[in-house]
């Protein structure tokens, strides 16, 4: 169990080679102890003498405690550890609300390490690891949700997660979440202050003007739900499964993708033997690709064990690129994948279109309907029946000539972002917890309408009114358990 009371330390900017290492302290003795080993260059700068955000350069040291010890210095009792920068920032204008001293060292592993050596001698712990942003949710500084984008900004691949991870730290989720437990605490307390006393407080007609107030917070907490498939995407970006036999030119995609070789392109069919996992931003759109096996039936012992990995790889899958060559005409393997693929978000990429095309547009989506209607595989001879809605978008490209895919970029902008990729101030919901709660708050809310609906009593609204306000006040850690706090905290990284 974490001791508040502790003074504890850890270097901030991680136990690597780098120009600059950062040593944070935070606690009740955080400026006696880091006085204890600091050697100011000028007089009177001394950090217990410092004001808050102000800073000193001198010398970290270790003084001498025996007297036949020699140091370098032979005239001095105390060991030049690094030449730093010391920062004092004092309750309860810091990040944790405690007194915190930063101290600027350089960047070598083994400078920091004798540094903190020196703390931890002085009485100092080693910091758990989120315990900065621990205490700083616990000392009431910031809430649970903001605490959870600390870790999401810091995590932050691509432009829009950043964004959305700094809406929420600035707290414009907990201002949505206080607003509507304001309103379902004030009309709580009224039913029970109506029923404690019915003289001075009338519940005629209070019945109506909740369900009013209730159909609005129902829309916003469903309109916060609608932003959670966004916020997903822009926290962990869209998984994406590239598919299609081999030799189609998977790989070759893959490559142009990334802008680099990163997958091994051959004439050899089956080269890609496992999967390959990239990440990739296209025009602010975050990926997770996965470069799988071609799909073909197979005696390769290797290549059989790569092409049941790809099936598989399937269905975690946000969205399938299904890579179709134009120069060869279809075979069971396409129908094999068409099977495999027809209840997910496809978008068919026919490739090689420097070639002499074999396949057009309309018999690869005629196929498609068959295949996805358990139809027999020959093509529908009419094809004004088929339902638009239902089938994949089907976009030319070459692999080889960099042609179509800006067709293919703005396909993704419409499938997963209506087609207006780009951040503005809506709050976005981008964490399962907050999301899991939304929903049981939104079911709380439903049984009270529907309890207004039926005519029952007032008192019988207040039990499921608090109910969806706890659970509101679970995603700002208003009420929530210890063990949840641990759990979210302990997948920070050190000195954070």
């Amino acid at each position: 169990m974490i001791n508040l009371s502790d003074t504890i330390a850890a270097v901030a900017t991680g136990m690597n080679q780098g120009g600059i290492g950062i040593i944070r302290v935070s606690g009740e003795s955080a400026i006696l102890t880091v006085d204890k080993i600091f050697k100011p260059k000028h007089k009177g700068k001394e950090v217990r003498n410092l004001n808050s955000y102000t800073a000193a350069y001198g010398n970290i040291v270790r003084y001498c405690t025996n007297e036949k010890k020699e140091f370098e210095e032979n005239s001095s009792n105390y060991q030049i550890i690094d030449e730093v920068i010391v920062l004092v920032m004092k309750a309860p204008s810091t990040y944790t609300k405690e007194d915190v001293v930063e101290i600027d060292c350089h960047g070598g592993m083994q400078v920091m390490k004798e540094i903190l050596h020196l703390l931890l001698q002085n009485g100092v712990r080693l910091a758990e690891p989120g315990e900065f942003t621990k205490r700083a949710f616990l000392n009431g500084r910031i809430d649970l949700s903001q605490a959870e984008s600390v870790i999401d900004l810091i995590s932050a691949k691509n432009n829009l997660a950043a964004k959305s991870a700094m809406s929420q730290l600035k707290g414009d989720l907990r201002k949505k979440i206080e607003e509507m437990r304001d309103n379902l605490i004030h009309n709580t307390a009224y039913i029970e202050s109506a029923l404690d006393d019915p003289e001075h407080y009338d519940l005629e007609g209070f019945g109506e003007k909740l369900d009013s107030l209730l159909e609005n917070l129902e829309n916003d907490i469903q309109h916060l739900l609608i932003t959670a498939e966004d916020g997903k995407i822009m926290k962990e970006g869209i998984r994406t499964v590239i598919l299609g036999k081999p030799n189609a030119g998977k790989s070759s995609i893959l490559n142009v993708l990334m802008g680099k070789e990163r997958a091994i392109v051959t004439d050899i069919a089956g080269t890609t033997r496992d999967i390959l996992e990239e990440y990739v931003s296209i025009n602010g759109i975050p990926l997770n690709i996965s470069d799988t096996a071609g799909i073909r039936d197979t005696e390769d012992i290797v290549e059989k064990i790569g092409v049941d990995k790809s099936l598989e790889a399937v269905k975690d899958a946000d969205l399938i690129l299904y890579i179709v060559d134009s120069s060869v005409d279809f075979d069971k393997n396409d129908f094999q994948i068409m099977e495999k693929i027809k209840d997910k978000r496809v978008i068919i990429l026919k490739n090689k279109s420097d070639l002499e095309n074999v396949l057009t547009n309309q018999y690869i989506l005629d196929r498609w309907e068959s295949c996805v209607t358990r139809q027999n595989m020959l093509p529908q001879k009419n094809s004004d029946n088929v339902k638009q809605e239902q089938l994949p978008v089907v976009i030319e490209i070459s692999a080889k000539e960099h042609t179509g895919f800006e067709e293919f970029y703005e396909q993704l902008n419409t499938m997963f972002f209506h087609g207006s990729l780009s951040y503005n101030d809506e709050v976005y919901i981008t964490n399962i917890r907050h999301k899991e709660a939304l929903l049981e708050a939104l079911s709380s809310v439903t049984l009270v309408r529907q309890s207004i609906a039926d005519g029952m009593t007032e008192d019988f609204y207040s039990i499921d009114l608090m109910a969806a306000y706890e659970r509101l006040g679970f995603i700002i850690g208003e009420s929530v358990e210890d063990d949840l706090v641990d759990t979210i905290f302990k997948d920070f990284c050190m000195g954070k």
